[in-house]
């Protein structure tokens, strides 16, 4: 689910400095024949067109990389689905992938009696109750959806995306909202657009019965994800007749076994209208250029007249509304209070007073629950949708805690709040923080679009000024103003939802229909899509770094410094990067953690924490497998003060063996909940097929040897964590001479670095018989994920696989997707990629998932084993493949702290250069005979891994027999506790 959070941008960059504006008021202005408008002060420089149509048109420039974001947004979603047909806008979204009389399709004049037929037979099949006759009619459905895929061709859209740059294509359905999502290279303007418009020219809804199934698929996800029922059951509650609690944006199970095509049309015709549609554009362009083509492209909409959901106002909610939920993962409460509409002073408070409770650092919930490990994990936050917000307070529970306590723990800091027992000074750290954290999004296109659409589904961009402004406006808010609205608001009016750890007997899963897999005619092309791939095209040189002159090399002591100077704003990031990880010493991940708790001789934890939020830095010491790092951010102004502080930490934190305690019991029930979480079960399975038994996931200290750590060994890897060899780097406005002037001064250096503990080697399986690994879990779906390991790095094959992976399994244009999905209906989400390691002296790996039904699980498996086997030739969609593999790097820029990244990731490949180029080199000549060769030496014919989970209760073992010798793995064997 979306989370609706107010935009808080509303600053300039002057030298160093971070320059409030005060004053955001709407301009009027004409250029290149257009007329539009903008707010004074907009950091996103943001024009808002309206079109003789009656279309909006946001266009933000932004020269900074060849690339451009877009968003076309229309202001219907699930609020706005008719009361019988719910999970309507949703359906209508995956349709709008599908193509129109023009693409998609070999003969449309041959297609549409097909077409007009299965619409006409899904309006008697939703009107029938005889379950016999049901069958009947939906064999009919099947059969004729068979005929019509003689002239469909799948994916077409996506494969034209592919064909110009697209590297994104996605889109999303809400609740007042559905948006479509792009990017696309800014040489490809001309073919985006004519793409677009035709796009929701007159949009043919075919190949609809297994994207329905995949619907299916995602209703079943959903019914596997104890969040997303906490949601929809706590929505329910607080909005007993607005449809943000009465309609779900998926749809009910009954809805969605009984679509209407009919239905979906007259919606797509009632919503989809220029005057109730934004298109957004941020990137490299001239808006005045843009804008005439963006005109010339829509010009054939036509307005229409059209009401939006208009919902009577909710009632005050009174007393406090009880729900308990089961379900297999850890459990959890959530207190929600039913909030205000977009845009109004009551929002703004509350979206101010989530942030006073929890901002990570400073917050009452930070200080008194979280660093006082009062409780497993906690937050809060404000959700904003457009008539009303949901204010949340959530917990996790710690070990022996009942969700009752942990209510009461997130309810007493409500009340210290109440009671005005907090700094003021927040408020003002608040606003400044919400900046620094703001600052470079504005680089990022994507955020601008974003941001552009939200305020137009919202208000059709109405109030953009007054967005702009919040932060000024939050920034005059008084400690009273809270403490009175606090008063007021926060009463016995609120959901409470208890997330119990148990059985959930309630779920009722979409049973699967039966679906003969449509052709996907993946090797037609239509004329529309010729056309389009014909279309000129002005090439774009691609930029690759230079080790040597894109960054700086200095010294600092004995530790070696690499910066890269920042001469767009003032915000700095500096690193030391170490040669030490939890492979080195498994004590360091839990130095880090006790950290986070611990006083110096000098300050709190509680004063260190709110001097970083006062002068918005952040500083953070995280431990990987074969690395450590420390990295400080903030505004350069405030880098000495940010530095030392850190420094100061670091040599002098002092030992709190109640803090360790607590520690050690959160860790504990961390494991346990762990062990609950189906994602990292099936994390735990494949790096078990990986690497066997023994393997980095469940290289872990044992529950006895935790017990049993002290704080002097905790300490004492703190104290001397710089006297192990480490890189500093730093990306900010200071030169190198200057930077490495002001560092030696705060970052003090041993004479010589001490030697670190080999690290802990893995030793890959060798996977010479296929086995099957299975976790048993209480789901709907079943997971299964395949698992070969490959050979050593080579990286003369980078290209190849890069080519290979796009071709074959990585995207929605992809062999896999199009067979799994599209024809067979058989999974919501699957992918198949050549794995490439990150080290040169690691192993490949052949990865396939497949997430389905478990009653698919089987035909689920037959498929994807197909294509492992037998690779499908496209011509047209390996060239586009290819094309896109190459436009991809061609458009790709690497700047700011990327370049020093990418710097440490090439060496650690064994490249003294960018290996872009190299890889940009090796795609030129490949043919799909070489992506053939590949599949069938890599891929076709081997021996797997098949990692499983699922419930043991809708899976059967005789089957899982079939692909292999089966291994039922214990937790403790997965986890390693």
């Amino acid at each position: 689910m979306k989370h609706k959070l107010l935009l808080l941008f509303c600053f300039l960059i002057t030298g160093s400095s971070v320059m409030a504006q005060s004053t955001y008021q709407w301009k009027t202005a004409s250029s290149g024949g257009y007329t539009y408008k903008y707010v004074t002060n907009d950091p996103t420089k943001a024009r808002f067109y309206t079109l003789k149509n009656g279309l909006t048109v946001a266009l933000s420039p932004n020269t900074k990389e060849p690339i451009i974001e877009f968003r076309l947004a229309v202001r219907a979603g699930s609020n706005t689905d008719p009361k019988t047909a719910t999970g309507l806008a949703h359906y209508l979204e995956h349709m709008l992938f599908k193509g129109t009389d023009k693409f998609g399709t070999m003969d449309y004049a041959k297609e549409k009696p097909l077409l007009d037929k299965i619409s006409s037979l899904y309006e008697q099949y939703r009107n029938t109750t005889d379950p016999a006759k049901r069958k009947e009619i939906y064999a009919e459905i099947d059969k004729t959806s068979g005929e019509a895929s003689n002239y469909s061709i799948a994916n077409e859209y996506d494969k034209m995306m592919k064909s110009i740059g697209g590297q994104s294509t996605n889109a999303h359905t809400w609740y007042e909202e559905t948006v479509y999502k792009e990017d696309f290279p800014s040489n490809a303007t001309d073919q985006f657009l004519a793409l677009q418009a035709e796009r929701f020219r007159s949009p043919v809804f075919r190949i609809f019965h297994t994207e329905l199934e995949a619907v299916y698929e995602e209703k079943n996800r959903g019914l596997d994800n104890d969040s997303w029922k906490v949601s929809e059951l706590t929505f329910a509650k607080l909005f007993p007749t607005h449809n943000y609690g009465q309609q779900t944006t998926i749809g009910t199970i009954e809805h969605l076994k009984n679509p209407s095509l009919v239905e979906i049309r007259k919606y797509y015709n009632k919503y989809y209208v220029p005057n109730n549609m934004i298109l957004a554009f941020a990137g490299d362009f001239n808006p005045d250029d843009l804008i005439k083509k963006v005109d010339q492209a829509f010009a054939y909409m036509k307005p229409k007249p059209f009401e939006l959901y208009n919902p009577a106002p909710e009632k005050p909610l009174s007393g406090i509304q009880r729900i308990d939920i089961n379900g297999p993962s850890a459990e959890s409460v959530r207190v929600s209070y039913r909030g205000y509409a977009e845009n109004t002073t009551q929002s703004m408070l509350l979206d101010l007073i989530s942030s006073i409770l929890s901002n990570g650092k400073a917050g009452l919930i930070d200080i008194n629950l979280k660093q006082q490990q009062k409780v497993q994990a906690a937050g809060a936050y404000y959700q904003q949708m457009k008539d009303y917000g949901v204010f949340v307070l959530n917990a996790q529970p710690k070990q022996g805690q009942s969700l009752e306590e942990a209510q009461k723990l997130l309810l007493d800091q409500v009340n210290i709040l109440k009671k005005g027992n907090f700094d003021e000074s927040l408020i003002k750290a608040t606003v400044a923080n919400s900046k620094l954290g703001l600052l470079e999004a504005f680089d990022k296109n994507s955020f601008r679009v974003e941001s552009i659409t939200n305020e137009f589904i919202l208000n059709r961009g109405q109030n953009w000024d007054k967005t702009l402004n919040t932060p000024d406006a939050m920034a005059k808010i008084t400690k009273k103003q809270i403490i009175d609205f606090a008063n007021q608001f926060f009463k016995e009016n609120y959901v409470v939802t208890y997330k119990h750890k148990g059985e959930d007997k309630s779920i009722a899963k979409v049973e699967k229909p039966s679906i003969t897999p449509v052709k996907t005619n993946a090797t037609e092309t239509s004329v529309f899509a010729k056309n389009l791939y014909a279309m000129p095209v002005k090439p774009i040189a691609p930029k690759f770094l230079d080790y040597k002159k894109d960054l700086n090399f200095g010294k600092n002591g004995i530790a070696d410094v690499i910066t890269v100077q920042n001469k767009d704003n003032s915000i700095f990031s500096l690193t030391y990067k170490f040669d030490i990880g939890s492979w080195n010493n498994q004590m360091l991940p839990y130095a880090a953690q006790y950290l986070a708790f611990l006083s110096t001789d000098k300050y709190s934890t509680e004063e260190i924490n709110k001097q970083f939020y006062n002068i918005a830095c952040n500083y953070s010491f995280n431990v990987g497998n074969e690395n450590a790092t420390i990295t400080i951010s903030g505004l350069q102004e405030n880098f000495d003060k940010a530095v030392s502080l850190t420094e100061h930490i670091f040599a002098n934190c002092k030992p709190n063996e109640q803090a360790l305690s607590e520690l050690k019991n959160r860790i504990f029930k961390g494991r346990d909940n762990n062990k609950l979480n189906k994602a990292a079960i099936l994390g735990g399975l494949t790096t078990y097929a990986q690497y066997g038994a023994n393997n980095p996931f469940n290289y872990t200290l044992s529950d006895e040897a935790i017990k049993n750590i002290t704080s002097e060994q905790l300490l004492s890897l703190i104290h001397n964590i710089n006297n192990y060899k480490h890189t500093i780097t730093y990306y900010g406005p200071k030169t190198l001479d200057a930077f490495t002037t002001d560092i030696s001064k705060s970052h003090k250096l041993p004479n010589a670095f001490t030697p670190s503990t080999p690290a802990k080697k893995f030793n890959y399986t060798s996977t010479n018989t296929n086995q099957v690994l299975f976790a048993d879990y209480d789901m709907v779906q079943s997971e299964v994920r395949w698992l070969r390991n490959s050979g050593t790095y080579d990286p003369s094959q980078a290209a190849k696989i890069t080519l290979f992976n796009s071709y074959f399994g990585g995207g929605m244009g992809s062999i896999v997707f199009q067979t799994i999905r599209e024809s067979k209906a058989l999974a919501y989400s699957t992918f198949a990629v050549f794995s490439s390691p990150d080290k040169k002296d690691k192993e490949y790996a052949m990865v396939a998932y497949v997430g389905s039904q478990a009653d698919k699980m089987n035909e689920a498996i037959a498929g994807m084993n197909e294509l492992l086997n037998n690779l499908p030739q496209a011509d047209k969609s390996f060239d586009v493949s290819k094309g896109n593999a190459l436009n991809a790097i061609e458009t790709n820029r690497i700047t700011k702290e990327g370049i020093i990244n990418a710097y440490f990731s090439d060496q650690k490949l064994g490249f003294d250069h960018d290996s872009r180029i190299d890889e940009y080199i090796g795609l030129k000549p490949l043919t799909f005979a070489d992506i053939k060769a590949f599949h069938e030496q890599k891929v076709a014919n081997k021996t797997y891994s098949y990692c499983i989970v699922a419930s043991e209760k809708n899976v059967k073992m005789d089957d899982m027999q079939k692909y292999g010798t089966v291994t039922k793995l214990t937790l403790e064997q997965i986890f390693g506790y």
